[in-house]
């Protein structure tokens, strides 16, 4: 065992294999552990049978020293460095916590999060002492949404109601009747109201633990993008005393408007010279797909976008632009459907890259096609040397 595993499974004072990665025995005498059928566990070979008792005594009622002891009693002829090897193994898989971890906030926040910090647990692969590691990273966190429309307003609901510390939310437009199919924070009553006023006041309802402030403000261009991620405009300052004015006042935008037509390609450079991770989600027909881009790491969306239009069977004849192949009317047809699925990736890719559960190598599209369920939708492509947004950036 090394020294880094040594230490830390000597930091589990109860280790336990986590409730929702409970091990068995296969009829051929295996050991299947961490939810396989989900795509998180393993089968671990166990001829002599002492894994099977290692992990039934990790059942958080003995310390790490205890554990080895209870395994070397069934299995005498076992060296403890075996034992203590193979526990490091299953903390280092993610398959490990400590029962005896402390629950550092309030009991009101326990109740509330009861259900979101074992889902988090069940993804994290990451060694981790107490399963609320994820849960306090959320707590902390700044994020700024562009966007509470369709998919931003599904993704506001989710954002705030899973305990982002801090959501603050843009958008230059009133309630109409038409948002109605698929705008979750809006009644009958909000229409003709600012959205931004109207969505504040709903997210506020939903969970005032954390703070959601909001801004009506049309994004024009880099300019009034930079701004914002800065955290200049409508009466805030920009962050901390002693915070830099360039530095991004947030630690993840989430992109879920869609005009004007270039916002996303602005979102990818102010995002590159802010060095700010960001996450997109939008819906085009039955097409819905999100993005996750850190700037350093992999593909930026202009990279992206130009591999997909590479790898386009477009046929088009010459001098034709390829958006003619994306269909672009005056309104975007959607659904409630259409937009919670969207607005549901937004949330989840954001809560990902924030807590790393479950962890994402950034650079890529995913989605799903309402007309092909089964079909899988996802996009990499490598970072281009040549693209004009990080082509450059080293």
């Amino acid at each position: 065992m090394t020294e880094a595993a040594a230490v830390t499974v000597g930091a589990l004072r109860r280790p336990r294999i986590k409730p929702e990665h409970r091990a068995y025995r296969t009829v051929d005498g295996n050991v299947r552990i961490g939810s396989v059928v989900h795509g998180i566990g393993a089968e671990i070979a166990d001829p002599q049978g002492w894994v099977w008792t290692l992990v039934e005594s990790m059942d958080g009622s003995r310390g790490p020293a205890e554990v080895v002891a209870e395994v070397l009693r069934g299995h005498p002829g076992l060296p403890a460095e075996d034992a203590d090897q193979a526990m490091a193994d299953l903390l280092a898989a993610g398959f490990v916590d400590d029962a005896l971890a402390a629950v550092p906030v309030p009991p009101r926040e326990e109740d509330r999060y009861s259900r979101g910090v074992p889902l988090l647990r069940w993804m994290d692969l990451t060694p981790r002492t107490s399963p609320w590691d994820a849960q306090l990273r959320l707590r902390e966190a700044r994020v700024l949404l562009i966007g509470v429309g369709g998919t931003g307003g599904h993704a506001a609901q989710s954002l705030v109601a899973s305990g982002i510390g801090h959501v603050h939310c843009v958008d230059p437009d009133v309630v109409e009747l038409s948002n109605l199919n698929r705008q979750p924070l809006y009644r009958e009553r909000d229409i003709g109201r600012p959205k931004v006023e109207s969505a504040v006041g709903t997210l506020r309802g939903l969970n005032s633990d954390v703070t959601v402030t909001g801004e009506r403000r049309e994004v024009r261009g880099v300019g009034d993008l930079g701004e914002l991620v800065r955290g200049l405009g409508a009466g805030r300052d920009s962050g901390p005393v002693g915070t830099p004015a360039t530095a991004p006042a947030y630690d993840l935008l989430a992109q879920g408007a869609d005009r004007p037509d270039d916002l996303r390609r602005w979102t990818n450079r102010v995002c590159l010279d802010a060095g700010l991770p960001w996450v997109d989600a939008g819906y085009r027909g039955p097409l819905v797909t999100a993005g996750v881009y850190v700037p350093g790491q992999g593909a930026c969306w202009e990279c992206l976008r130009a591999g997909e239009i590479a790898r386009r069977d477009l046929r088009l004849g010459p001098g034709q632009d390829p958006e003619v192949a994306s269909p672009r009317m005056p309104w975007n047809p959607a659904s409630a459907v259409t937009a919670g699925l969207s607005g549901a990736l937004l949330a989840h890719t954001a809560l990902a890259l924030l807590t790393g559960v479950p962890a994402l190598e950034p650079g890529f599209r995913f989605g799903v096609n309402l007309m092909l369920p089964g079909d899988q939708v996802h996009h990499r492509a490598p970072r281009l040397l040549d693209c004009p947004a990080c082509g450059d950036r080293g």
